[in-house]
C-alpha cells in the first residue's frame, strides 16, 4: 500500500502545469537595440551622443536618406555641422540629421567635436617665427584672426596653454593666442639679421661674419673671402699672448726691452705705422700689460712687434698652430690674408678668455667710428686700415653677445656703422 502512495505522488510531482503569462511581447527600437549591441569598437567609430560643436575632419557627403543611399551635398573640411538628432538607422548605423534635413554617418572619421580640450598656466620665453598668427582665443572653428602690435623675431612671454583639435596655442603676457607651429623655442633674430644682410649688404665689396654666441648661430656675407686685414692679424698677437699670461709662463709685469731687433723679424710691422711708442729703439723697458693696452687700444705697430719677438717667439711654429687652430685658416701674419670668419673665430677665443683685453678693446681711440659708434652698450673691437681696406672686429655686449666683423673694400667709415647698427637693432 506504502509503495502505490509512493507512486501516484512522484507521478503528480512531475505533471507538466501550462504557465499563464501577464507579459507583452518584448518590442526594441533601433536606438535601444543598438544600444544593448554596441561594442567598444563601434564607440571608437561612432558618437553615441551629439557632440557640441560637431566639426567635419575631412570632406564628406550628406544623404538625403536615412538609409543613405541617396547622395546629397558635399561637406568641405572643417565645415561646423548644426544637428538636430541622433538616430540609428535600419542598417544598425548611427546617423546624425542635419538641420537642412539631410542625414550623415556619425562617425568619429569624419567629425570631431571642435573644442578646448586641455588647458593650463605655462610661464615660458619664446620667439615669433616671421607670417604669425594671432586669434582672439585659442583656434577652433569659427575663432576670428586679431590685429596685433608684435614684430617677426620678436621675444614673446607666454602665459597660458590650450590644446584644440587643431594643434597647440599659447597665449602672450598681452592676451593674443598664437599656434605653437608660429614660435619658436630657440632665439631666431639671427634668421632675421641673414635677412638683413642679404638684403642690403650682399655685394663683393663686403665680408660680414655674425655669430650671436649663446645659440652659435652664424650669419654672414662672404664670410670665407680672405681680405688684407692689416691691423685685424694683431687679434692673434693679442690672445695669444694673453694665454701666455693665463699659464703662468709670464706676468702682467714681466718686462722687455725695445730694442731694433724687434722691428726686424720677418713678420713685423712696420714701426712707422700706428701707435705712439717710439719709431725707433729707445732701449727702455715695457711691461706685458703696457704692450697689450697699447697693441689693443692704439694698434701700436711697435707694441704689436715686442709682443711676437719677446712673447710669441716671433710667431713660431707652437705660436701658427695655436693661432690656425683657432681661426680655421693659416693665420699668416705677414701676408694677413685672413676672412671674416677666421676674425670671428679668433675675436670668440678672446672673449672666452675673459681677460683684460676685452677691456683694453673697449676703450680704443677709435670708439667713435665704425662699430662701437652710435651702439650703446660695451663694444670689444679692434679696428684694421690698409690702402682701400677698412675693418672693424667686435664683441658687442647686448643683452646676448654677439660677435660682429665687418670687412670693406673701397667703402667707409660710416658704410661699416650703417651695417653694425642695422644688425645691433635685430640683436639689441
Amino acid at each position: 500500500m506504502k509503495k502505490v502512495l509512493t507512486f501516484l505522488l512522484c507521478s503528480l510531482y512531475f505533471v507538466s502545469i501550462p504557465a499563464i503569462s501577464t507579459e507583452e511581447p518584448l518590442t526594441l527600437s533601433q536606438n535601444r537595440r543598438y544600444a544593448l549591441t554596441q561594442t567598444v569598437v563601434d564607440k571608437e567609430m561612432y558618437f553615441d551622443t551629439i557632440p557640441e560643436r560637431p566639426t567635419t575632419k575631412i570632406e564628406i557627403s550628406s544623404f538625403q536618406d536615412e538609409a543613405l543611399t541617396i547622395t546629397g551635398e558635399t561637406l568641405v573640411p572643417n565645415t561646423l555641422l548644426s544637428i538636430v538628432s541622433l538616430t540609428i538607422n535600419s542598417n544598425g548605423i548611427p546617423v546624425f540629421t542635419l538641420s537642412n534635413g539631410q542625414f550623415i554617418k556619425a562617425s568619429r572619421e569624419a567629425i570631431f567635436n571642435d573644442l578646448v580640450s586641455k588647458q593650463q598656466s605655462v610661464s615660458l620665453d619664446y620667439w615669433l617665427k616671421p607670417s604669425f598668427v594671432t586669434y582672439e582665443a585659442p583656434y577652433t572653428n569659427g575663432v576670428s584672426e586679431v590685429k596685433n602690435n608684435l614684430k617677426p623675431y620678436s621675444r614673446v612671454h607666454l602665459v597660458e596653454q590650450a590644446e584644440t583639435e587643431h594643434g597647440i596655442y599659447y597665449k602672450t603676457d598681452s592676451g593674443f593666442w598664437i599656434s605653437v607651429e608660429d614660435l619658436s623655442v630657440a632665439d631666431n633674430r639671427m634668421a632675421k639679421v641673414q635677412e638683413v644682410l642679404l638684403e642690403k649688404y650682399n655685394k663683393d665689396k663686403y665680408g660680414i661674419y655674425i655669430k650671436q654666441l649663446n645659440t652659435q648661430t652664424v650669419a654672414g656675407i662672404n664670410i670665407d673671402r680672405s681680405m688684407y686685414s692689416a691691423s685685424i692679424a694683431k687679434l692673434a698677437t693679442l690672445y695669444a699672448s694673453q694665454e701666455q699670461v693665463k699659464l703662468g709662463k709670464l706676468s702682467l709685469d714681466s718686462k722687455f726691452e725695445y730694442k731694433d731687433n724687434v722691428n726686424q723679424f720677418p713678420n713685423s710691422y712696420a714701426p712707422s705705422g700706428s701707435g705712439k711708442l717710439e719709431k725707433k729703439a729707445d732701449h727702455k723697458l715695457y711691461t706685458v700689460k703696457e704692450l697689450l693696452e697699447a697693441t689693443a687700444k692704439e694698434s701700436d705697430n711697435v707694441a704689436t712687434n715686442m709682443l711676437g719677438y719677446y712673447v710669441n717667439n716671433q710667431y713660431d711654429s707652437m705660436f701658427q698652430t695655436q693661432v690656425d687652430t683657432i681661426s680655421g685658416m693659416h693665420w699668416d701674419m705677414k701676408k694677413r690674408q685672413i676672412s671674416p670668419q677666421a676674425a670671428g673665430k679668433m675675436m670668440e677665443a678672446i672673449y672666452y678668455q675673459n681677460g683684460d683685453i676685452v677691456n683694453y678693446l673697449s676703450k680704443t681711440d677709435f670708439d667713435n667710428t665704425r662699430i662701437p659708434k652710435n651702439i650703446p652698450v660695451k663694444v670689444a673691437h679692434k679696428i684694421g686700415d690698409a690702402y682701400d681696406y677698412k675693418h672693424d672686429a667686435a664683441i658687442v655686449y647686448a643683452e646676448q653677445p654677439f660677435i660682429m666683423i665687418i670687412f670693406t673694400d673701397k667703402s667707409s667709415y660710416d658704410d661699416i656703422t650703417k651695417i653694425a647698427d642695422d644688425v645691433y637693432q635685430v640683436l639689441k
